[in-house]
């Protein structure tokens, strides 16, 4: 059963127009997101920063609370699997906050065109 989802679109423009790109990483991207956006080039860390962002709203959504204790945008990872799939990490406090919330299993999808990044995400008990 679907506990709840949330969908978000972001325009490609606003992060390239970020002065500091590098202050936005480090402001939403967990440990392992900010190893793997080190070393990407400009224009792929722009399309990376654009869907974990994207896919971390989409998930502050579903939970129904948007960015607010335990849910903030660090404490959500956006990983890829040897397949490229993305998996959501919680952080401790979430998965615990998610535990009782009843919330058993957790989705997220990426997609972008030319100047859109979109991500839909379910949570299900």
């Amino acid at each position: 059963m679907i506990f709840g989802i949330g969908t978000d679109l972001v325009d490609i423009e606003r992060i390239k127009a970020m002065k500091s790109k590098a202050a936005f990483a480090k402001k939403i991207l967990g440990p392992q997101e900010l190893l793997q956006y080190e070393h990407m080039t400009l224009d792929q860390g722009i399309n990376y920063l654009g869907k974990q962002f994207a896919a971390k709203e989409a998930i502050a959504k579903a939970f129904g609370s948007g960015f607010r204790s335990p849910i903030f945008p660090k404490s959500i990872q956006i990983l890829r699997n040897n397949s490229g799939k993305p998996e959501i990490l919680f952080s401790q406090e979430i998965n615990s906050y998610a535990e009782g919330l009843g919330i058993k299993g957790s989705h997220v999808s990426l997609s972008d065109e030319r100047n859109h990044l979109i991500a839909f995400a379910v949570l299900e008990v």
